[in-house]
């Protein structure tokens, strides 16, 4: 978060969030994938489709379980309501379990003890002890922001003294900075940062210092550290003397220091483009899970993902905010994310608009600050009044709560959204969202390892300019129509009582993965009513479960797997009586290429500028024969990649499929080593998942 530093906001104010943004690839210009989405400002509701949007749920293919952090909000100290009785039994009611202090970029500028932040508005009744009042009546944990702008590891280190051994507030969550790739580094900068050095690897260093300081006063605490979503600017550009880009950096030298990594998310573009870059998360996460294993040290996956700022640019107090949180928080969670929080609670009013009919504010709060416009001309709704994030916050509580287990579940509509999760006590919730702004959607849902009650579900649901989320029960489990622009959870419960299956075995892992093979290997589940039988290996496919093989062990080599591809897999107890249990956690790994081929590619980048970079493949001919006249396919794991240019070769592209073709000049490779290359500039608009695999005249080659 920027904030406009020396301005003075009066008490009654809260500062606006600039409106200036960061470029960001994720943010670029994107071609909508459907014509209806282009505008949002037409509220009519036309008749609906008559063929139903199909809905598949799948409760045996876990996804990551929810964490009593996960659903959360950002306090702000120049909010002086930040504490209020009333803001606090709000955010309550909304189900936020996580409050992040002291305010984005703030957060580098702000002195805890003498609570004052140089160059910015300080508002009363906003001080740390009253922050964490106001947490303890919300029932939420603090996640706490350690000044590294213009801060030092003694401050922060006297800061978890005062909290958890003077106070024993028990704060658990400490984050070294906000945003400090944006301190000019890069060429951008809007972070506050006194350090003579602004590079990734001096902050790197000083996190370690951070954490060292902050650990010796209190070891049970989580420290982390500020990494950029892969696929926003700067990811992927190396500075100054840098050895690679900022999160490569950071990670590498405080990565055995920290216990999470801290990213923002503002997709950017109108409404409709912000629903649809939700899309671009899955890939998003990945690529960052890659990032911590690659570079993080040993035990990598000890390290836990925050995301502590998450807003939009159009529709912020309106329906398209609130869809993009529920749709957003729910992908996000999916994922194994552990906290999103969005920007804001209050922030004040911006421009004024009209969104799918209702007026916006555009306000990056999720409660109305009571404010008004600079020559008075419009004033929003009474202080506190919840705009319509609020209501998708709301939504979310009622949808996901803590130790619930995500499960796929997918829409063959992309103007649908589905999301399922699955309680501890067997109940089955599915979140389904229109992003239709101008029709009702009937769906038709379809259950593979759950059978819902006869009894009618219970229905939650926020409409368009709805003031609240309503709760009734009736209808079908199995079909519903959906409101144009809204949100819908069902919640069903089983058919039939869940006793004597077998407890879910543990966390897979996997080991020996080549291009064909991989060894999956799990503890063992505890039986339930009757012994284990068997343990079946599934692959998620979308929201079907394909299974690869089964066992009475607890590991199984799956075979015939496709080189290049990225599987999740759960594994399955069946006992003696044919009682399946729940499904294990998810496990993700990518398949490799052979070792050994007649071809052999080294794919490289260069130069990445945040949307684009310069690339090179060489190709080797490691056969015994001559190559006479060549050519080189693979595809893009993405749609947003694409060949923009390239040279010494002829480059095609057709949808994500990439073909290079020789010259004259380079069609022959001689046997046993013959090589050569050629360049392209790639381009991407969302992150740049690389290409694995490779194909020279239809063979499969080894990639160094």
């Amino acid at each position: 978060m920027q904030n406009p530093s020396g301005y003075a906001y009066p008490a009654h104010l809260s500062p606006p969030r600039p409106t200036r943004r960061r470029w960001t690839a994720l943010g670029a210009s994107l071609a909508l994938a459907v014509g209806v989405l282009a505008t949002v400002d037409a509220p009519g509701v036309r008749a609906a489709d008559p063929d139903p949007v199909r809905v598949t749920v799948n409760a045996r293919a876990g996804m990551a379980t929810v964490p009593d952090t996960a659903l959360g909000v950002n306090q702000a100290i120049w909010d002086t309501h930040l504490g209020s009785a009333e803001t606090s039994d709000l955010l309550r009611a909304a189900g936020v379990r996580m409050l992040r202090y002291p305010g984005g970029s703030y957060s580098d500028i702000y002195h805890w003890k003498t609570h004052t932040a140089p160059g910015g508005y300080v508002a009363p009744n906003t001080d740390f002890d009253t922050f964490m009042a106001g947490a303890r009546r919300v029932g939420a944990q603090p996640m706490i922001v350690a000044n590294y702008g213009t801060g030092t590891p003694a401050e922060a280190a006297e800061w978890v003294r005062y909290a958890n051994v003077t106070k024993e507030y028990g704060a658990k969550y400490w984050t070294v900075g906000n945003e400090n790739y944006g301190n000019g580094h890069y060429g951008s900068g809007w972070e506050a940062d006194e350090h003579p050095d602004k590079s990734a690897t001096y902050y790197a260093n000083l996190v370690v210092d951070y954490a060292e300081a902050m650990k010796a006063v209190d070891p049970t605490i989580k420290v982390g550290a500020v990494l950029t979503m892969p696929g926003n600017w700067p990811d992927g550009i190396t500075a100054g003397a840098d050895p690679g880009p900022w999160n490569r950096t950071v990670l590498g030298i405080a990565g055995p220091k920290i216990d999470f990594v801290d990213v923002h998310w503002y997709p950017g573009g109108g409404a409709a483009q912000s629903l649809e870059r939700i899309a671009h998360v899955d890939d998003a996460v990945h690529l960052l899970r890659q990032q911590i294993t690659r570079y993080a040290g040993p035990d990598p996956d000890r390290i836990g993902i925050s995301l502590t700022e998450l807003n939009v640019e159009e529709g912020r107090t309106t329906q398209p905010g609130a869809l993009f949180l529920v749709d957003a928080y729910s992908r996000l969670l999916a994922n194994g994310v552990f906290t999103i929080q969005w920007w804001n609670v209050h922030n004040g009013i911006g421009t004024v608009s009209t969104v799918a009919g209702h007026t916006d504010y555009g306000d990056y709060g999720l409660l109305s600050s009571g404010t008004c416009t600079a020559d008075g001309s419009v004033c929003q709704p009474p202080l506190n009044t919840p705009f319509g994030p609020y209501h998708g916050l709301t939504m979310m509580s009622r949808f996901a709560q803590p130790g619930d287990r995500f499960v796929r579940a997918a829409a063959d509509e992309p103007l649908v959204s589905a999301h399922a999760v699955r309680r501890p006590d067997g109940a089955l919730a599915v979140l389904l969202v229109n992003k239709d702004p101008a029709n009702a959607r009937p769906v038709a849902i379809d259950y593979a390892g759950f059978t819902p009650s006869a009894a009618a579900p219970t229905a939650h649901v926020h409409t368009n300019g709805a003031t609240a989320v309503t709760t009734s029960q009736g209808g079908s489990a199995t079909s519903r129509t959906l409101p144009p622009y809204s949100s819908t959870t069902l919640v069903l419960r089983p058919a039939d009582a869940e006793t004597g299956r077998p407890g879910a075995p543990g966390q897979p892992t996997a080991a020996d993965v080549t291009d064909r093979t991989a060894t999956v290997s799990w503890p063992a589940a505890t039986p339930g009513a009757a012994p284990i039988a068997k343990y079946e290996v599934h692959r998620q496919n979308g929201a079907v479960s394909e299974q690869l093989g089964e066992t009475a062990g607890t590991s199984f080599t799956a075979g015939n797997l496709v080189p290049g591809r990225r599987y999740t897999v759960n594994v399955l107890a069946r006992d003696t009586a044919g009682r399946v249990s729940w499904s294990s956690p998810p496990l993700t790994f990518t398949t490799g290429s052979p070792t050994e081929s007649s071809c052999a590619v080294r794919f490289t980048t260069d130069g990445d500028w945040g949307n684009g970079y310069i690339g090179g493949v060489e190709i080797v001919n490691t056969g015994s024969a001559p190559v006479d006249g060549w050519t080189l396919t693979w595809t893009w794991p993405t749609t947003w990649q694409q060949v923009s240019s390239g040279w010494n070769a002829t480059w095609e592209q057709t949808g994500t499929a990439v073909r290079v073709t020789a010259t004259a000049d380079n069609r022959r490779l001689a046997p046993d080593g013959g090589s050569t290359s050629a360049g392209f500039v790639g381009a991407y608009s969302g992150p740049n998942v690389l290409p694995t695999v490779f194909r020279l005249n239809g063979a499969l080659c080894a990639t160094r």
